[in-house]
């Protein structure tokens, strides 16, 4: 196995196999990544992916392709996408903090002290940004977790596994607020006080807090979702029983279902209602209070003036004579696969471009503006700038 001489060579890898790299990251939630797949990002070259695997930038896997824990870790905890809740980082740190006080108060030599001070103020940083994240984290998992997990015993012991991991957060976050506070610690603080040590604990508190609050909230929502599965777990289980029943034929029997369903007067089990608005015959013909009513709206619609249509004049023959109207279209597809094509920079190619009529200096820098507003995906738009008759334009290439 090869390692990286230096950052720069590492960097250089990478950025030249961007392609394969961000696709192996995108697909991490799959199974399988083909290496046939992989060879079309790398131009078929063989050799380059077998230079990440030298490197375990990736692992081979028979035909398939995967990202190496390290470099896959790396990537989730920088973009912020790692759904991994791991508490461990925390007791380290806090180990860590607790090693450096001890040798910063034992060293006598000033440059090797501001060294351990450096180290407990990377840390403390460190706790307040992990901690955050796996409160983020945690509560993305619970999510998940309820609404997308279809087996209900699975779904209770990730939300159980997951409460467990809430406990273990909240303690190291105790631990934590007991070290900044701690005597010893207390000692080193006022020895060692800085401006940006100083405002790294009021950061670390403030961070610190808002994990507590929102880890409350957490448990509260735990709760609600385990209550949630115990009923739905529970109906489910009565509704295979009685589905069984029912399939033995003994449901009748066994169970006093009929007189349940006849003593429920549930709004599922009524007709739905009708509610007709015409007026029977029958209450026009008996109902005196109905026929007066009738009467007096009679008469408010009836008048006495006779209204007359006036009748239309003949339709004039110009207006039945066929015209035909032509409208000539740019087509910027065509267009856009010409410049393609090609090498020229846009706006001198549309200038050149030779259009089925006659397209003057004004209309040909809409099309400009209209190819750049619709295909600015496909196009490589520079910083350079040129003019040409009082306009200035951007330098466009093909990608």
């Amino acid at each position: 196995m090869k390692t990286f001489s230096s950052i720069k060579e590492l960097l250089t890898v990478l950025n030249r196999e961007h392609k394969l790299i961000i696709a192996l990251f995108e697909k991490r939630k799959n199974l399988s990544y083909k290496y046939d797949h992989a060879l079309e990002l790398v131009d078929f070259d063989e050799d380059k992916i077998r230079t990440l695997i030298d490197y375990s930038v990736i692992r081979e896997n028979g035909t398939n392709l995967e990202l190496d824990d390290q470099f896959l870790q790396f990537f989730e905890q920088v973009l912020a996408v790692n759904e991994e809740i791991n508490v461990s980082y925390i007791h380290e740190h806090i180990q860590n903090i607790k090693h450096n006080i001890l040798y910063y108060l034992q060293e006598n030599n000033e440059t090797r002290k501001y060294g351990y001070l450096r180290q407990v103020k990377n840390a403390l940083r460190k706790i307040g940004i992990i901690a955050l994240r796996n409160v983020v984290d945690l509560n993305r998992n619970i999510d998940h977790a309820f609404k997308h997990e279809p087996n209900y015993k699975i779904k209770k012991a990730k939300l159980e596994h997951l409460d467990e991991k809430r406990h273990d957060i909240y303690a190291l976050i105790g631990q934590t607020d007991q070290l900044i506070s701690g005597e010893d610690e207390q000692t080193f603080f006022k020895v060692a006080s800085d401006e940006e040590l100083n405002r790294i604990i009021i950061i670390l508190k403030s961070q610190l807090n808002e994990c507590q609050h929102n880890l409350i909230d957490i448990q509260k929502q735990i709760i609600e979702f385990l209550n949630r599965i115990k009923y739905h777990s529970g109906v489910i289980e009565k509704l295979r029983q009685i589905k069984y029943l029912k399939d033995q034929f003994t449901l009748k029997s066994k169970t006093n279902i009929l007189e349940i369903l006849a003593e429920n007067n549930a709004v599922i089990f009524e007709p739905n209602p009708a509610y007709p608005l015409k007026i029977s015959l029958e209450v026009l013909q008996t109902d005196n209070e109905i026929l007066d009513l009738i009467g007096k709206i009679s008469k408010r619609i009836r008048s006495g003036v006779k209204v007359t249509q006036p009748l239309a004049g003949s339709i004039s023959d110009e207006y039945l004579e066929t015209q035909v109207e032509e409208e000539f279209q740019i087509n910027l597809d065509e267009v856009k696969n010409g410049f393609l094509a090609g090498s020229n920079n846009l706006f001198d190619f549309i200038l050149n471009y030779n259009f089925d009529k006659e397209v003057n200096f004004d209309e040909r820098i809409t099309i400009y503006c209209q190819m750049v507003s619709q295909y600015d995906s496909l196009f490589k738009i520079t910083e350079t700038y040129n003019s040409r008759q009082d306009v200035e334009f951007a330098m466009i290439y093909p990608k």
